[in-house]
């Protein structure tokens, strides 16, 4: 067992061994329609931290606003780690992916569980394909060096009616992709779900025994995500990576319980929806 282990076990629940992961890192990307929900986003970690997920996905500079609080007991803090400007609409001419130095040492010094590095698959753009790869092959050494976790997140994407990119939910792109990851040296997946969701035992199965947290995509409604994460939960995943489905919602923390009590407790999707009304 490796120090990395030792470390990512930091992340998941040790009686269901699975992961709620909110990622919080939107206003990374310069996206201003990313910002909704986490305007401030101070008291947005405070509310989600209170929630107790397992862990909260932030930026080299706003780490600060999860480590500096509670103790022990607080989510593991997961550090994005790269920056690109692919989440635009129009699409701009020249598209990168660019990552900090030294991935495994920030993580370090600021006590993250975790460092997540993304590989990209977009439409007619191999040179942001290209700098993913080589993000991700310089991440992984400096990860064995400092026992750090590296998280790579295969993002499949297609072009939107509205000029942009979506998530590609094609299960013949998402797998090639996964694998990649997992080739590379992955310690974690933060996968797409696919168009159906009975189909992601396929993914799990590619993975090869590297845990799949499934990423949640673009917004839909509570009872959707719920179905959702029942669907992928019995499909054999690790885990969810969900943003503005949590953010974004009226009620943050009380859709955070409710989606660990499916993590952990064994609840349905109709079960998660009594909780949230109750909360």
């Amino acid at each position: 067992m490796s120090d990395a282990t030792f470390r990512l076990r930091r992340m998941f629940n040790p009686a269901s061994g699975r992961c709620l992961d909110i990622a919080v890192d939107h206003g990374f990307f310069g996206e201003k329609t990313f910002l909704r929900g986490i305007e401030d986003l101070p008291a947005a970690v405070d509310t989600l931290a209170q929630a107790r997920p397992d862990a909260i996905q932030l930026t080299i500079g706003q780490a600060r606003l999860l480590q500096s609080q509670g103790g022990r007991e607080r989510p593991a803090l997961v550090l994005r780690t790269d920056v690109a400007n692919v989440y635009g609409a129009p699409l701009p001419d020249h598209m990168y992916d660019l990552t900090l130095p030294n991935v495994a040492l920030a993580g370090v010094q600021l006590d993250a569980a975790c460092v997540v590095v993304n590989l990209f698959d977009l439409p007619g753009r191999p040179q942001v394909r290209e700098a993913c790869l080589r993000a991700i092959l310089n991440a992984k050494v400096d990860c064995e060096k400092y026992g750090m976790p590296l998280m790579v997140e295969p993002l499949v994407m297609k072009e939107s009616a509205a000029g942009g990119y979506e998530v590609n939910g094609d299960l013949d792109r998402i797998i090639p992709v996964v694998r990649q990851a997992v080739e590379l040296g992955a310690d974690v997946i933060k996968a797409d779900p696919t168009d159906d969701p009975a189909d992601y035992h396929e993914v799990i199965q590619t993975a090869s025994g590297i845990p799949v947290l499934v990423r949640g995509g673009g917004k839909v409604d509570d009872d959707e995500l719920f179905r959702r994460t029942q669907a992928v939960l019995e499909q054999g995943a690790a885990g969810i990576v969900y943003g503005r489905n949590i953010i974004q919602h009226d009620n943050p923390a009380g859709m955070t319980r409710a989606l660990m009590a499916m993590l952990h407790d064994g609840a349905d999707a109709a079960r998660a929806s009594e909780i949230l009304a109750a909360s």
